[in-house]
């Protein structure tokens, strides 16, 4: 856009320099000349004459000079008013434009240091937004790998303490089921001690009370015939005894050990069950620390992804402006050094056409040129 204005201002600018050259060369024609020469001042024109012309003549042709060079259409005006205006009409005009020259000129200069200020401040700035942008996307990245760690340590903690409770549910009932079991084993060996005794009681009842009559009753009556014998005790009737014995002393070893046994599955149940609350206390503590570890990620992260697209906002705003500096700034830069030695040479050639109007000769200038 900023080319395509420079085009159509170059293009304008060579319009008008057309136009003012075809009225400069009708104004400068003899007819129009002699024309003016009655028209303006001829009481003065008559007296100053030749000289005063011949200056005239010298300044417009420097001046034109220079606006043909420069394409600077104020020039070519001004070469045609050193031919018609009065002196000191044509030496204000001078001045005020050799002004104007110097004001655009520090304008210009300002212009530039302005737009390379903005323009090395607006790389600085979009070069510390990068950087800052570059951070946040890694802090973000970090806080989405960070939540999503703790989001599975957590599922995974839930998971261990669910079948921690599940092994501890069926431990409890496992313990119930063993514990029927022990009770019904004891209450059978009490039983068969309970029956046994009485068996053994018996027995030992019978015996006893036969030996005893044995010792204390007299014989009576004639012997017994041949072939009876005479009542003794069983010989075996001992170890029935010491058998129904050692069963009792069997089933009551087994009551000890089965109690034992009870005793021991007890406190395994109570040890586990013990241990299994305490891992789950502490896989909870774990949990509600990751769960405050994992909010705090998530409110950072909203922070970060705020301020990134605050940045991102920055950086758009940056590269607008930085835009608009290109458009405001280019051609003065691009065209700085031309412009300003354009500038430099309209000045002096209107230093020279003033210098020429006020007596210097106008050869004086070429040979110094």
């Amino acid at each position: 856009m900023t080319e395509a204005g420079w085009e159509q201002r170059q293009k304008t600018r060579q319009q008008e320099m057309e136009a003012v050259s075809n009225a400069l060369a009708i104004l400068s024609g003899d007819d129009a000349h002699d024309l003016f020469t009655k028209t303006f001042n001829p009481s003065q024109l008559q007296k100053k004459g030749a000289a005063s012309s011949e200056r005239r003549d010298e300044a417009s042709k420097l001046l034109k000079a220079v606006a043909d060079k420069t394409q600077n259409p104020r020039l070519a005006i001004l070469a045609v008013r050193v031919r018609l205006d009065a002196f000191t009409r044509v030496k204000k005009a001078i001045d005020d434009m050799i002004a104007t020259l110097l004001k655009e000129k520090e304008d210009e200069i300002k212009h530039k240091d302005f737009c390379v200020e903005e323009f090395n401040s607006n790389e600085l700035e979009t070069q510390k937004k990068e950087a800052t942008k570059e951070d946040l996307t890694a802090t973000i990245e970090d806080l989405d790998h960070t939540i999503e760690e703790l989001t599975k340590a957590i599922d995974e903690l839930k998971a261990e303490i669910a079948e921690m409770q599940t092994q501890l549910k069926r431990a409890g009932e496992d313990r119930e089921k063993e514990n029927k079991e022990f009770q019904q084993t004891v209450a059978d060996q009490r039983a068969s001690q309970k029956l046994l005794t009485a068996a053994l009681n018996v027995v030992k009842g019978f015996y006893e009370k036969k030996a005893k009559a044995a010792l204390l009753q007299e014989p009576a009556g004639p012997p017994p015939p041949p072939g009876f014998e005479e009542y003794k005790k069983n010989a075996a009737a001992g170890g029935v005894m010491g058998m129904i014995q050692e069963i009792i002393n069997d089933t009551k070893a087994l009551e000890a050990e089965t109690v034992r046994s009870e005793e021991d599955a007890q406190k395994a149940y109570e040890d586990f069950v013990k241990e299994t609350n305490a891992s789950v206390d502490a896989k909870t503590k774990d949990i509600v620390n990751k769960s405050q570890a994992k909010a705090q990620a998530e409110k950072e992260l909203v922070e970060a992804q705020k301020e990134k697209e605050n940045v991102m906002l920055e950086l758009e705003q940056l590269a607008n402006y930085k835009a608009e500096l290109h458009s405001s700034c280019d051609f003065v830069m691009k065209n700085f050094e031309i412009r300003q030695t354009a500038r430099d040479e309209e000045i002096e050639a209107l230093k020279q056409a003033k210098a020429i109007l006020s007596g210097a000769k106008f050869e004086a200038f070429l040979q110094s040129a």
